[in-house]
């Protein structure tokens, strides 16, 4: 998804990227798929990022690896589709580890890492436009998402002081392929054109520009801000 686009834009611009899931075989496709385009250094390391521990012990690993981090694009994500009223606790939860705690506990580990060694890294959440609006039946989805602005914000506010900065990215309507299904729908498509100036739905190469500028030098006066593609 736009993960993959992301990845392909550092590399491009020269970073060395691990991408990062749960099954190693998708990894290592993706991983060769992105080397061959862009003629980078790329790796794919298997992690369970929704435990605190899978978070610690991935950065270990990245850092054995390279020596260290310098950026970190926090870009898993999970949505589940239901009615406010028919939404389950389960449900609730499963959204929440993925779209809050992860991001909250991945940025730690590389935090405390970069902190260590003295790194002015850069961390690169993704929000979404819905961080300012409520689309229906995704009741979980935009409320961690208006919950990603904040904790961009927050980290931000206290990792100024050791050179750090945080910022996030807020896609709009984006072809993955966890939006695929909504996309399908000829009148589904049509309605969201319809809302969009350009009148083309995005793809997740377009979201990679503004992560490079985030990532890189050129953004060293930004932080805490969460900037709509759109």
């Amino acid at each position: 998804g736009i993960g993959y686009g992301v990845a392909v834009g550092l590399s491009r611009a020269g970073a060395d990227v691990v991408i990062v899931s749960r099954k190693q075989n998708e990894l290592a496709k993706a991983a060769q798929m992105i080397a061959n385009e862009t003629g980078g250094k790329v790796i794919g390391i298997s992690a369970d990022i929704c435990s605190v521990k899978g978070c610690y012990d991935l950065v270990d690993k990245v850092a054995k690896q390279f020596g260290h981090i310098d950026i970190l694009y926090n870009g898993s994500g999970l949505n589940i589709r239901k009615s406010v009223l028919d939404y389950q606790e389960d449900d609730w939860d499963r959204v929440m580890d993925v779209q809050i705690k992860y991001v909250f506990f991945m940025s730690q580990a590389v935090e405390k890492h970069m902190i260590a060694n003295n790194i002015k890294g850069k961390i690169i959440n993704v929000g979404s436009i819905n961080c300012e609006i409520a689309i229906r039946n995704i009741v979980a989805y935009v409320t961690a998402k208006g919950g990603i602005s904040q904790i961009t914000m927050a980290m931000a506010n206290e990792l100024a002081d050791y050179g750090i900065s945080v910022n996030a990215i807020g896609p709009g309507y984006v072809i993955t392929e966890m939006t695929q299904a909504v996309f399908d729908d000829p009148e589904n498509m049509q309605k969201f054109i319809n809302r969009i100036p350009l009148r083309s739905i995005g793809l997740p190469e377009d979201m990679a520009g503004l992560c490079v500028f985030l990532a890189s030098e050129a953004s060293g006066y930004v932080t805490g801000q969460t900037i709509t593609i759109d």
